[in-house]
């Protein structure tokens, strides 16, 4: 698939999955504004992570993502890479479940909720047993928890929905996404962030159905909201963009973005979808689910942890 489009494809794309630019010109390349800022630019012996935001796209390998798409390479090299990170396996389910609940519980296809729901914990539970708010925002859903697939909203990239120990949270905290400029994500950013957030664009803005540079032209107009929010001014909030599957062996990029993380920093260390979760389990304070205790996260690769 290619990794350009004209300005009147990423205009029709734009129309299609309910972003419309600007202009012309602003389909074309990212604003201004949204270009990279630095991260950290010293060590904290002390850092202070209070929200951790996870993006997740689709299928991509990491040599084809560093170094071709634009914005996302200008992040990793502002912020922080994972350069040694891997899916566990595919398809995408699998890979979603295990960033969230530590295993795979024996999923290995994209099945639906109804038909492989399970009753595995999660850090979404976690957090609910901990008092503490967790949000997952969904691109493109059309109602609150929705269980059947739509052309841009495919429930296997919305893993709280296969969790049936946590239905009545799902039903509180899993909101359809809005823009950068309004809609649940937004008013979040604003004031009411919880302490977990995943994140899932549409099926074109995640790359599965669109150019890869769809998906990056996508981050570009959603960082500087994010960066620009309450949480992260007060150096609260880390961000880990990645990917659920690629070829080349599921090696996927891995970007992680946060006051506290040095410009420019790799780590080489080994990781998965389990660091991951170890990661946020680790900075949020609620323990370790299966896979994801022996995992070893990357906190203190990227000053996340002291």
């Amino acid at each position: 698939m290619g990794r350009g489009l004209t300005t009147a494809a990423l205009l029709a794309l734009a129309c299609l999955s309910g972003i419309a630019p600007a202009s012309a010109g602003a389909a074309a390349a990212a604003p201004s504004s949204a270009r990279p800022a630095p991260c950290g630019a010293r060590a904290h012996h002390r850092p202070d992570i209070r929200h951790v935001i996870v993006i997740v796209f689709e299928n991509a390998a990491e040599q084809d993502v560093i170094g071709h798409a634009k914005y996302m390479t200008a992040l990793a090299r502002a912020c922080g890479l994972a350069t040694d990170y891997h899916g566990i396996r595919h398809p995408s389910l699998p890979n979603y479940l295990a960033m969230t609940s530590g295993g795979i519980h024996g999923v290995t296809t994209d099945c639906l909720p109804r038909a492989c729901s399970t009753n595995a914990r999660s850090i979404f539970e976690q957090l609910g047993r901990h008092h503490r708010r967790w949000q997952a925002f969904a691109e493109s859903m059309p109602h609150r928890c929705a269980l059947a697939a739509t052309k841009l909203y495919a429930p296997r990239h919305n893993p709280v929905v296969y969790y049936r120990r946590i239905r009545r949270g799902c039903l509180r905290h899993n909101q359809r996404l809005g823009s950068p400029s309004s809609g649940p994500f937004h008013r979040a950013l604003r004031g009411h962030l919880g302490r977990y957030v995943f994140v899932t664009p549409n099926m074109c803005n995640d790359a599965h159905d669109c150019p890869l540079s769809v998906a990056d032209h996508w981050l570009s107009r959603w960082m500087p909201a994010i960066r620009h929010s309450r949480s992260y001014g007060k150096r609260h909030t880390a961000i880990v963009i990645t990917f659920d599957e690629g070829s080349n062996n599921n090696h996927v990029a891995t970007i992680v973005v946060s006051p506290y993380t040095r410009a420019g920093t790799r780590s080489s260390a080994h990781f998965t979808h389990y660091s991951l979760l170890h990661m946020c389990e680790s900075v949020l304070g609620v323990g370790y689910l299966g896979r994801a205790a022996a995992a070893g996260g990357f906190g203190r690769a990227f000053r996340l942890a002291g």
